[in-house]
């Protein structure tokens, strides 16, 4: 069932709807070098097929997973071939070529350079991070979308009704509520939603495929979550920033798909770690103390019990007042400390263990706070150089309100003195 026009290929209006800018270039015959970058079964590899049609051109397959430099070469004489003895330019289709390492994708460089083929990646993983900049700079990247419900409905009717290419010829009938499902769970993924719709087919009694015939062809949904990815990294970045914006129903949510994709739950209990004390910090102290015990308690339980720990620390880091002070503050101080390198130690808080340091002033003057009234003294611990700097400074939030009037009240009573 795969599309072989434009006007078959059902999705990416973006691109392909009237006027939009891939359209123009195919119906123009003006396509350069590009990348799709799309999640599996959105049309990528269909939509070259289709541009090697448009334009007449000789279509090269060409596999990360099962070709290397040596078939370059290979395709290299392919392409000049075409062009020498039948007039025609090369479209080379390079399907997931974020496998490819760098000197693989640099081996492109120059026959992409030279023209000797146009050349379309396919890939799933951000080219930003997975495409070498040289090649990403002769190459347009043009993003895929995952299709819509209504688009998978579409494929799927006409799946139904094909009687050359689809299953016509058997003569099945579908109730509206299976394919409005499979469609549903597909997850904007063709290839899942056909091959569904396929097992649904063998599966269906009397020539009809009813809702419980879709469920039992679908089974399990596997979820888009590559966690090598950048799936990986938007769901988690989703799930931090649900926390930090005191959304636990969100935060509940990520979490649900990371667990169900397979993550590690102990990644995921390592970064409630690190967030309780970057975005909750001593606005709520205790919520450091909550990510630690969850993660000893995931440890001491497990799956599948585990994720009702996972529940309770999410939710509390969640609800909890928010400040990124401290987190600031290191920062800052991190900051001052490689702009200005070692500066001497005051003397009045240097050690002194032996006579001879003592004799160099080492401590004198210290003043010991335990010694006076509310253990307010007026002395100096940072360098002269910093004297009165600050990179500490508490929120009106929480706990830190509290820890905030402390130290206006602490600064206070050092000015009297």
């Amino acid at each position: 069932m795969r599309p072989r026009t434009i006007s078959e290929y059902l999705g990416q209006g973006h691109l392909l709807g009237e006027g939009k800018m891939l359209r123009r270039l195919i119906e123009s015959d003006r396509i350069t070098s590009l990348i799709f970058w799309g999640p599996p079964g959105s049309g990528k590899t269909t939509l070259a097929r289709i541009i090697a049609g448009a334009t007449k051109s000789h279509f090269i397959f060409f596999s990360a997973i099962m070709n290397g430099i040596k078939e370059i070469r290979e395709v290299v004489k392919e392409a000049e071939d075409a062009l020498k003895y039948q007039g025609k330019r090369t479209i080379l289709f390079v399907d997931e070529i974020h496998r490819f390492n760098k000197s693989q994708q640099d081996a492109f460089l120059p026959y992409v350079e030279r023209g000797t083929f146009t050349m379309i990646g396919a890939t799933t993983e951000n080219p930003s991070f997975e495409v070498i900049a040289p090649l990403l700079s002769r190459c347009k990247v043009l993003v895929l979308h995952p299709l819509s419900d209504e688009d998978i409905l579409e494929i799927l009717k006409g799946a139904l009704a094909d009687e050359e290419r689809g299953l016509g010829a058997a003569g099945l009938t579908a109730a509206d509520e299976a394919l409005a499902f499979i469609a549903e769970q597909a997850g904007g993924d063709a290839r899942i939603a056909l091959n569904t719709l396929d097992m649904a087919a063998r599966l269906a009694q009397e020539g009809t495929i009813t809702l419980e015939t879709a469920r039992d062809a679908l089974q399990k949904k596997p979820l888009l979550y590559d966690k090598g990815g950048e799936e990986h990294y938007n769901v988690i970045s989703a799930f931090i920033k649900s926390m930090r914006g005191s959304d636990p129903d969100a935060a509940l949510y990520w979490l649900a798909r990371m667990l169900e994709a397979g993550e590690d739950p102990i990644f995921i209990l390592r970064r409630m770690v690190i967030f309780a004390s970057e975005d909750v910090g001593n606005a709520d102290p205790r919520g450091l103390q909550m990510a630690v015990s969850a993660l000893e308690a995931f440890r001491l339980v497990g799956m599948p019990e585990g994720r009702i720990i996972l529940g309770q620390a999410v939710t509390y880091l969640a609800t909890a007042p928010k400040s990124n002070a401290s987190y600031a503050g290191i920062n800052e101080a991190l900051a001052e400390v490689r702009k200005s390198g070692g500066l001497p130690v005051p003397m009045q808080v240097r050690n002194a263990p032996t006579k001879l340091m003592k004799g160099l002033g080492y401590g004198k003057g210290y003043l010991y706070p335990h010694d006076h009234k509310d253990g307010i003294v007026v002395q100096d611990y940072l360098p002269e150089e910093l004297a009165g700097r600050r990179f500490y400074t508490p929120k009106a939030s929480g706990y830190e309100k509290s820890i905030k009037e402390r130290m206006e009240w602490i600064r206070g009573e050092r000015e009297k003195a």
